[in-house]
Formats: C-alpha cells, sequence, structure tokens
C-alpha cells in the first residue's frame, strides 16, 4: 500500500515537513541513510533567523521547546585585523532575531516531535522512478523499495530524487572550508579563546579567511575559509593530520598567533569541506507526485541560510499539503512557486564576496556589519 508522503532524508528540512505535516494530522514516513540519529556529528552553530527558521518552528508548534535550546551570548560578533586588532565588536544584547543553537540539538528536537516510527534509519535511497499517474518507486541500497502517491527529496547536495525533476548537478563553487575544533578552549587554548570571544569571530583577507564559533561545553569551532580550485586541495594529504595541518596553517604565514592557534592548536583533524551549488535560479517544471527542498533543490555556497530556508521549505510544504486536501498538484505548484522566489532571493556567496569585500577586506566586512548596525 503505497505511503501517503514519503521523505528522503532526515534532516532539518525533511524532519519539519514531517512535523508539520503530523501537526496537520497527515501521515509521513521518512527514510534516511544514516543507521541511527548519532550514526555522525551533526555540525556545529545555526544561528536561527526570525523571517524564515523561527517561522517554520512556529508552525512546527516547537517555539518554546527552541526557546530552551538557544546558548545565550553566542550572537556576540567580532572582525579582526589578520595582525589580531579589533576592528568591529557588536555585544549580544538579547535582542538579536538571529538565537544560536547546535545543529545536533535542533535536530533531536524535532526527531523527538515525531511519532515513533517515523524515521526509517539505515534506508539509503539509490534512485527513484516514476510509475505513472504522480506515484514513485524508490530502491534502498538493501534492494528494498517502497512505492508513495508523494515524493519529497529532502536528500540534499546529490539528492537521488533529484533526476526526476531536473537533470542540474552541483559544480564546484570555489570555495572550501577546512574545520578544526579546539575543546576545553579557555583552559587549554586561552590566547585563541580570548580572540574569539563570547560569540564569533572573523578575520579575513582576499581568499583567506579564519571564522570561530564559540559552542556549548567550552568548544571552540573553526572554518578556514580557501578560494582555490580543487586540484590545489587534492594536493594536500587530509589523512596526515600533522602535514595537512602545517600546510594550511602556512597560508596565514604572518597572521597573529592567537588567530593561527584555531588551526595549528585543534585538537581534531583537518576535515576539508569543498563547497557545490546548484545553478543560480535552478528550477523545474511541475512534475505530479514529487517535489524538492533544501538543498536538493537549491544548493548554494554557506551563506548563512541553507538550514534556514530548508526548514522554511518544509514548514511551508506542510501547510500547503493541509490546505488543499484532495488536491496535491495545487498544493505542490503553489509551494514550488513560492520556494523558487525564496530560493532566488538568498544571497549568491560568490557575488557578495566579489562585488561587496572586493579587495578591501577586512574593512569592507566592517563597513558592511557597521552600516547594518546603524540601519537597526
Amino acid at each position: 500500500m503505497p505511503t501517503p508522503v514519503t521523505i528522503v532524508g532526515a534532516g532539518l528540512g525533511g524532519l519539519t515537513l514531517a512535523r508539520v505535516l503530523h501537526v496537520h494530522g497527515i501521515p509521513a514516513a521518512v527514510y534516511e541513510a544514516e543507521p541511527s540519529p548519532t550514526a555522525r556529528t551533526q555540525g556545529g552553530m545555526l544561528d536561527i533567523h526570525d523571517y524564515n527558521g523561527q517561522l517554520a518552528l512556529e508552525a512546527a508548534g516547537l517555539m518554546a521547546e527552541f526557546r530552551g535550546l538557544v546558548l545565550e551570548g553566542r550572537q556576540a560578533m567580532r572582525i579582526l585585523d589578520r595582525d589580531g586588532t579589533v576592528l568591529f565588536e557588536k555585544a549580544d544584547d538579547g535582542t538579536g532575531g538571529r538565537p544560536e543553537v547546535q545543529r545536533a540539538d535542533l535536530r533531536q528536537l524535532l526527531l523527538d516531535s515525531l511519532p515513533p516510527g517515523t524515521v526509517r534509519w539505515g534506508h539509503k535511497a539509490t534512485g527513484a522512478r516514476a510509475l505513472g499517474e504522480g506515484r514513485h518507486e524508490v530502491t534502498f541500497a538493501d534492494s528494498t523499495t517502497v512505492v508513495t502517491g508523494l515524493l519529497v527529496g529532502a536528500d540534499g547536495a546529490w539528492s537521488r530524487v533529484r533526476p526526476l525533476l531536473s537533470p542540474a548537478t552541483p559544480e564546484y563553487a570555489g570555495t572550501a572550508f577546512v574545520e578544526t575544533y579546539l575543546f576545553e578552549a579557555d583552559t587549554q587554548h586561552p590566547a585563541a579563546a580570548a580572540a574569539v570571544g563570547g560569540g564569533s569571530l572573523i578575520a579575513a583577507t582576499t581568499g583567506r579567511e579564519i571564522h570561530a564559533h564559540r559552542e556549548s561545553g567550552d568548544t571552540l569551532h573553526t572554518y578556514v575559509v580557501l578560494t582555490e580550485p580543487l586540484e590545489w586541495f587534492a594536493a594536500i594529504d587530509f589523512t596526515d593530520a600533522t602535514a595537512a595541518t602545517e600546510r594550511i596553517a602556512r597560508e596565514f604565514e604572518g597572521w597573529a598567533p592567537e588567530l593561527t592557534a584555531l588551526i595549528t592548536e585543534a585538537d581534531t583533524p583537518p576535515a576539508l569541506r569543498p563547497h557545490y551549488a546548484l545553478p543560480t535560479g535552478h528550477r523545474w517544471d511541475r512534475t505530479p507526485g514529487v517535489t524538492l527542498l533544501g538543498d536538493a533543490a537549491h544548493l548554494t555556497a554557506p551563506n548563512g541560510e541553507g538550514a534556514n530556508l530548508a526548514m522554511q521549505d518544509g514548514a511551508e510544504l506542510g501547510k500547503a499539503l493541509a490546505a488543499h486536501p484532495g488536491n496535491l498538484e495545487a498544493a505542490l505548484a503553489g509551494y514550488e512557486q513560492a520556494m523558487f522566489t525564496r530560493a532566488a532571493d538568498s544571497p549568491d556567496m560568490a557575488a557578495v564576496r566579489e562585488h561587496l569585500f572586493g579587495d578591501d577586506l577586512p574593512h569592507s566586512l566592517v563597513r558592511m556589519f557597521t552600516e547594518a548596525e546603524q540601519n537597526r
């Protein structure tokens, strides 16, 4: 018997959709490749915005629980020059519209809000095919299948559902993160901890940036941003943590030691995270019985909006389905048109870096944040 709503992917977007459907009494099944909720780390901090992510949580009926996850003080932010000089600082006065939470905690909140058995763990989708009349079959790595009258691809950058709608595939966006963690930072890495302060830090020059966030449990999470072709990264052996750390640190020679310590004093091996993006303005013709949300629909290089947009997509799709009982295609058509507009309005970080920041980093960044504060 076909499942009424089949969601592939138990990320924030897919789980938000499942939760909003549950609120409206619509059953759903979520198929996730990971074998369990704790099979891998779930990333770092997320700032959940009052104009999209928080609206999604309101639709899910989870705002009170969400507020209990917020890490106070983490909206503080500072911009440093490469010599360690503080060029800009914004305190967290509790009035900002982007409270910070741990991604893993937010995902667990959504999981806990669903009926037992909603998420089917250990189901890695390998492909999907149309059966006609809006029905689709999804095949999993263990050769099992599921047939559904509504298939939602919430399965990220390399979606197995997307080919039903679009031939587009992600392409390298020209930048990558190299991630590190420093644990027990205030006692074990005091200089780096003092530089980061109570929230986040940005130190940037053209093509070379260090971003760091103070997470829960006295942890500093660093994102080194490098603008280089994939071949440049391929020449670094990231299986040799010492050599890779030394190679990345070399790109920041002459920077203040409290900044380079975020790389050289790392308590974890450096992890490479290349950035990929779908074509700008990616969209597709309405196809009965199937749609996409989040990165499966509109993957971009990190711009601060990805998780928030995925959650908003999930909430808006859930509300559309609830508002059009018996008229699935009207619900999907309305959802997709609004989603395409939202995605198109999301900032393209490559364009932002080129046209706004230019060759005047970090001072152009300071001007941008100063103007934003003055216009609040």
